[in-house]
């Protein structure tokens, strides 16, 4: 798969305080980016975008930003550092690109466009323009995430033999961008199958081949309302994540399966400020369990503000989301 040789160097500024600026004042921004923003210390909240400006200016005066715009260059022009990008996924690449030359670092929201050909370009100008792109996959930032990430990297339950996860939840179709295929791209496969490919690319390294399905079980609309895939790992065995729109009652579990041992997440994914359960069972040993409460966008905020202030290379980087595109354009093409 093709991906873009990053040109990030030195730092060109030494920042002790990040400016932020946000575009796309949608429900998760209100309820979720902002609130996490405001708990965090050295950032300040300069400028808000939104087509609607009437939106711009509710969000702005809320959360004590600034300015308020509905013209994106003049929004760019702002003082500020960094942008969280959370519009409509057909809206990504255009601002993405923008902010790039703009000379903004950028945490952008999955997935990070509508096709590889434009996220190909957006990884390539924010190369170009020496700015770091980062996507907003919350899961990677989870504790036990990390945890089991480091058992597998030490090679505590052996050589991989297979991953499983699932993402489910009840979202019957709306007037939201995500239910318009020329805005969101698809349906369940881009919203939360891009979620459950990061973990499984996070876990399980490269992936070589994917294969699935996408389908309408239970909401007959435009995007699908469930989509499941398999997938092979260069170095190690096979993957599988299943997602859907369609379950009111859903079971989210990652299980990790290697020869000399196994570990499962429980009520991770789907469940905000949860408190999820990881559960290690390696040979020889007796079963060790451990329950651990995270603010997985608290979490991801907080290590991304250190890069963008440090110019360090985030946790998830722009060729990362282009890759998870790649494997889901395969998928949709069979």
């Amino acid at each position: 798969m093709e991906t873009i040789k990053s040109k990030i160097g030195l730092p060109k500024r030494n920042l002790a305080w990040l400016k932020w600026g946000v575009a796309g004042c949608g429900k998760y921004l209100e309820n979720s980016f902002l609130p996490n923003l405001k708990t965090l210390k050295r950032n300040n909240l300069v400028a808000v975008y939104s087509s609607d400006l009437d939106r711009a200016k509710f969000i702005s005066n809320k959360f004590n930003a600034d300015k308020a715009f509905n013209d994106f260059e003049e929004f760019l022009k702002a003082d500020f550092d960094a942008v969280y990008i959370s519009s409509r996924n057909s809206d990504h690449s255009w601002q993405v690109i923008a902010a790039a030359k703009a000379g903004k670092h950028i945490l952008c929201e999955k997935p990070i466009a509508i096709n590889t050909a434009e996220a190909f370009e957006m990884v390539k100008t924010c190369s170009e323009n020496n700015v770091l792109l980062t996507l907003n996959y919350v899961y990677r930032y989870n504790p036990l995430v990390i945890k089991a990430k480091e058992l597998i990297d030490k090679q505590v339950i052996g050589k991989i033999v297979s991953i499983s996860t699932n993402l489910n939840i009840d979202y019957s179709p709306s007037d939201n961008f995500r239910f318009n295929k020329a805005e969101s791209g698809g349906g369940a496969l881009r919203d939360l199958g891009s979620h459950m490919i990061d973990l499984l690319l996070y876990f399980g390294g490269e992936i070589s081949d994917i294969k699935g399905n996408i389908d309408n079980i239970i909401y007959k609309g435009e995007v699908e309302d469930f989509a499941n895939g398999i997938v092979k790992f260069k170095n190690s065995g096979y993957g599988y994540f299943n997602v859907s729109y369609n379950a009111k009652k859903p079971i989210n579990r990652i299980e990790i399966l290697g020869y000399n041992g196994s570990i499962s997440i429980d009520n991770l994914v789907g469940r905000k400020n949860a408190s999820s359960k990881i559960i290690i069972d390696l040979s020889g040993e007796a079963r060790k369990a451990f329950k651990k409460k995270a603010n997985n966008q608290g979490l991801l905020i907080k290590e991304i503000q250190k890069c963008f202030l440090q110019n360090k290379t985030p946790k998830v980087t722009g060729n990362d989301a282009l890759i998870n595109l790649q494997l889901m354009e395969r998928l949709e093409s069979e």
